[in-house]
């Protein structure tokens, strides 16, 4: 994998999918775990974006990796990074059964009752399911702040990127 596009170095670029998809998939499924009726319409994009976020994970961690050879040791920030595909996975999995627990529900529904049945999959093991894979989407949460932090930290210093950049902050 090369390691900059165009002399930029690749981590950043490829970290933003992460920063981008993998709240988007947190907040999505959240939204499947606790409106059960969606997840027959919106439960196959919420897999699919989890899938890529999931996907994007070990591209930003190894092109960090290639980048730390180039600049040095980022710190707290590479051990944080190599955590999260370990939060991904699970809300990647929360995302998939939840999609399977409302098919198998619409599966075995009964056609032609005189009363809709609700297809959410939502008996004792769906609620459980639903529970954790909010707690799953907030722990993705957590963590994509943490290690995003932790990088402008390694990146910045405590030092605010405005006066960093103009040396100093002295009214130049």
């Amino acid at each position: 994998m090369p390691d900059n596009i165009n002399g930029l170095p690749l981590h950043p670029l490829v970290v933003h999918a992460v920063v981008v998809l993998l709240p988007l998939a947190a907040l999505g499924v959240v939204a499947l775990a606790v409106r059960p009726s969606w997840r027959g319409r919106f439960g196959l994009p919420v897999v699919v974006i989890a899938a890529l976020a999931t996907a994007a994970v070990p591209l930003a961690t190894e092109s960090g990796e290639s980048l730390e050879h180039r600049v040095g040791d980022p710190g707290r920030h590479a051990e944080l990074g190599d955590q999260l595909i370990w939060f991904a996975l699970p809300l990647l999995l929360a995302a998939v059964v939840l999609v399977w627990l409302h098919r198998r529900a619409a599966a075995s529904g009964t056609e032609g009752a005189s009363e809709p049945r609700r297809t959410s999959g939502q008996g004792a093991v769906g609620m459980v399911v639903a529970v954790l894979a909010v707690v799953v989407a907030a722990a993705n949460l957590v963590q994509v702040y943490r290690v995003g932090d932790s990088g402008a930290k390694a990146v910045w210093g405590d030092t605010p990127a405005a006066t960093a950049r103009h040396g100093g902050g002295d009214g130049d």
